[in-house]
């Protein structure tokens, strides 16, 4: 009981961050099986060791972060964004290549890659929140307001968008989000997703009749044709993750029991709900989805106390971004989505992307935390 008073914030976020983070060290331990096989002699503890650290060490930033009261972060992300836009282009010319997509930069002295998206996510969604609180007083003027917010979107979603298709429209619709609470003018947002859909279809004629115009063209042309021949032999992940999902049925055959880890690719990350569904059954599968919604719905609660505009759209940005990445990731395990290649916030093994996303619940909880500082100074006054 002594350590709870070391913790602030929504005990409930915390509570959902730690069963997810539980079940991403079980299911892990058991989808890595392949991996371990292939590329280290079938030695599955280093990869159990390696996930254990990155989930230890992001509940320890969470932590950290959380600490931190949430308006410095205003500060920081006029630094970050502006960080940002080099590192992406940078990436783009000189990252880490996997599967035709440059999306990692390696950091020096370690073994470890992060992806730069993954920053620049969190820096555009927390710029986006101290824009609009800013310019509350002129929010509906296209100049004055609406110029300066979409600018800086536009210019990270476009650098995103060559190697990483999903995470640039992810943010692009998270930045919507944002701006329509934000009270941004009605107009404005229409055009804005008007722009967005004319841009989205010719991108889509692009790839189909010039697939090499675009460096990953021709895996985007695949993946919805794939989609699209929802039999098609060349469909191989969908298809394997169904079977996952089929052999599962309500009670799952067990932690450790899956059979479609040694055949599923990226069982361990992309498709780790489908592995879910296999060993724990049906039911855990809908209690993982039950979570996400909690996760919403506290998001929105912490959002809806904070006395601050900043605090209040810089929750709502957060949250959104990250459960909706999770129901995307979701519907590409159950086939209702091309595959996208967006990792299971908090459950997918991962690296530095597990810890910007445990900054990220860590400023969720910031925000949280100072409104029960305010809460608890206003009961002292009043008593």
């Amino acid at each position: 009981m002594n350590l709870l008073k070391y913790i602030k914030g929504d005990k409930v976020i915390w509570t959902v961050v730690l069963l997810l983070s539980l079940l991403s060290i079980l299911v892990v331990y058991s989808s890595v099986v392949a991996l371990a096989y292939r590329y280290k002699n079938g030695d599955t503890a280093s990869y159990l060791i390696k996930h254990i650290f990155i989930v230890g060490s992001g509940i320890f930033l969470m932590y950290l972060i959380h600490k931190v009261k949430y308006t410095y972060f205003s500060r920081i992300s006029q630094i970050a964004i502006i960080l940002a836009a080099p590192l992406l282009l940078y990436t783009l010319l000189k990252g880490v290549s996997a599967g035709d997509a440059s999306r990692w930069l390696a950091i020096p002295g370690t073994s470890l890659t992060f992806q730069t998206s993954d920053f620049a996510k969190l820096a555009l969604i927390t710029y986006v929140a101290r824009m609009l609180s800013i310019k509350q007083d002129v929010i509906k003027d296209f100049k004055q307001a609406f110029i300066p917010i979409v600018g800086p979107v536009a210019v990270i979603c476009a650098l995103i968008l060559p190697a990483n298709f999903s995470t640039a429209a992810l943010l692009f619709l998270t930045c919507l989000v944002l701006m329509f609470v934000g009270r941004m003018n009605s107009k404005h947002l229409l055009m804005l997703i008007g722009s967005g859909i004319v841009f989205a279809a010719l991108l889509i004629v692009m790839i189909f009749n010039f697939p090499n115009v675009i460096k990953r063209g021709e895996t985007w042309k695949a993946r919805i044709e794939n989609f699209k021949n929802g039999d098609s032999e060349s469909n191989f992940q969908a298809e394997q993750a169904k079977i996952a999902i089929a052999t599962g049925g309500v009670m799952g055959k067990g932690p450790g029991n899956s059979i479609q880890r040694n055949f599923l690719p990226q069982a361990s990350s992309d498709f780790i709900y489908a592995i879910v569904i296999e060993e724990w059954g049906l039911i855990t599968a809908i209690i993982i989805v039950f979570l996400y919604v909690v996760l919403l719905f506290r998001g929105i609660r912490i959002a809806n106390k904070s006395e601050k505009t900043f605090g209040s759209l810089l929750a709502i940005g957060l949250t959104f971004s990250l459960v909706f990445q999770a129901m995307i990731n979701m519907a590409v395990a159950v086939n209702l989505f091309p595959v996208t290649g967006q990792p299971l916030p908090l459950v997918s093994m991962g690296g530095t992307s597990i810890w910007f996303t445990s900054i990220a619940i860590g400023i969720i909880l910031s925000v949280s935390r100072e409104s029960e500082i305010k809460e608890e100074g206003g009961s002292l006054a009043a008593a």
